[in-house]
C-alpha cells in the first residue's frame, strides 16, 4: 500500500536482534529457522511463541513454536493449517487458523475453538485475534485482501459467534491488527486502507485515530499509550502518538507482520515472514 501521509524518519539509533539463530546479533545473515512467521506472543512466564504459517493454503502444516532462553525455537503445537494471530488468555492460547479458531492448551494439544460453520458469513481469511477480559475472543476476517468481505467477529466463551462488523461499512475493508481499548472499545487497523479505527463495541461505530500506515498488519501498544504499527507490505514498523501523529520507527524489513511488545515493554518482537526471522526491535 502507498503511505497515504508523509512521515518523519524517526533519528533514534536502534539495534537489531534476530531471533532464531542462536540469539546472536544481527550481521545481515538471513536466518531460516522460522517457516513464514506470522504472529508473536509473550505468555505470562515470558516465553516467546511464534505462529508460523508454513506453506500458503496448505492444511496441516503450520505449527506454533516456542523459543527457549538462548532464542532457539522448538515446536509447542503442530498440525495447524495457516496459523496466523496468537493471544494468550491465562494459560489459553488462542489462534487464528485460516477459517476457524483454535485453542491451545498450555501441554500443546489444540481443539476446536470456533469452526468456521459457527461464523455468521464463511470466513475468507482470518488474521489476527485479541480477547476481552470477560474470555470473550475478537478475531478480524482480512476478506480478500482488496477490500471485500472484511469483517470482525465476537465469539463468547461458550464459542457462540457473531458479527462486530463487516463490509456492509464501507469503513471495513480488510481488517487486520485488533488490540482491547478502552471499556467498550476494540481498536483495529486495517490492512487495506491503512488506517488505525477505534470501534465502538455497543454501536459499531468506526472512529479514525491515524492513517498513512501502509498495508497495515500487526497492532502493538507501549506501557506509555504510544502504538506501534506493522506495515507488512513495505516493510515498516511506525510509532502512532496519542494524538495521532505517525512516524516511522524503522524499515528494511521483508514482510513485517503481526507484532507484540517484549514482557518487560521495551522491545517490540516483529516477525519478518518473508526473512523467517523474529526480529527484537528497541524502542530507546
Amino acid at each position: 500500500m502507498q503511505t497515504r501521509i508523509k512521515l518523519m524518519l524517526s533519528t533514534t539509533a536502534l539495534s537489531l536482534l534476530v531471533l532464531g539463530t542462536q540469539g546472536c546479533a544481527d550481521t545481515g545473515k538471513k536466518s531460516s529457522a522460522f517457516k513464514m512467521p506470522e504472529s508473536v506472543a509473550v505468555a505470562k512466564d515470558g516465553k516467546v511463541y511464534v505462529s508460523e504459517i508454513g506453506e500458503f493454503g496448505k492444511d496441516g502444516d503450520g505449527q506454533i513454536s516456542v523459543l527457549s532462553s538462548d532464542g532457539t525455537p522448538g515446536v509447542f503445537a503442530k498440525g495447524m493449517d495457516d496459523p496466523k494471530g496468537i493471544y494468550f488468555h491465562g494459560d489459553t492460547l488462542f489462534v487464528a487458523d485460516n477459517k476457524r479458531v483454535l485453542k491451545v492448551g498450555p501441554d500443546g494439544k489444540s481443539e476446536v475453538f470456533a469452526a468456521a460453520e459457527a461464523f455468521p458469513a464463511t470466513p475468507q481469511f482470518l488474521n489476527d485475534v485479541v480477547v476481552d477480559d470477560a474470555g470473550n475472543v475478537y478475531v478480524s476476517d482480512s476478506g480478500d485482501l482488496k477490500g471485500k468481505g472484511g469483517a470482525i467477529y465476537r465469539i463468547s466463551p461458550d464459542g457462540k459467534v457473531s458479527t462486530v462488523v463487516d463490509s456492509k461499512n464501507a469503513l471495513v475493508l480488510g481488517p487486520n491488527g485488533l488490540l482491547m481499548g478502552q471499556q467498550g472499545e476494540l481498536l483495529e487497523v486495517d490492512f487495506v486502507s491503512g488506517i488505525l479505527y477505534s470501534i465502538n463495541l455497543n454501536s459499531g461505530k468506526l472512529t479514525k485515530l491515524a492513517e498513512g500506515l501502509g498495508a497495515a498488519d500487526g497492532l502493538a501498544r507501549g506501557q506509555d499509550g504510544t502504538f506501534y504499527v506493522s506495515d507488512w507490505e513495505g516493510g515498516k514498523v511506525f510509532r502512532v502518538s496519542q494524538d495521532g501523529q505517525v512516524k516511522l520507527l524503522k524499515d528494511g524489513y521483508a514482510a513485517a507482520a503481526d507484532i507484540t511488545l517484549s514482557a518487560d515493554g521495551k522491545e517490540i518482537l516483529v516477525p519478518d515472514m518473508k526473512a523467517g526471522q523474529l526480529v527484537k526491535l528497541p524502542l530507546q
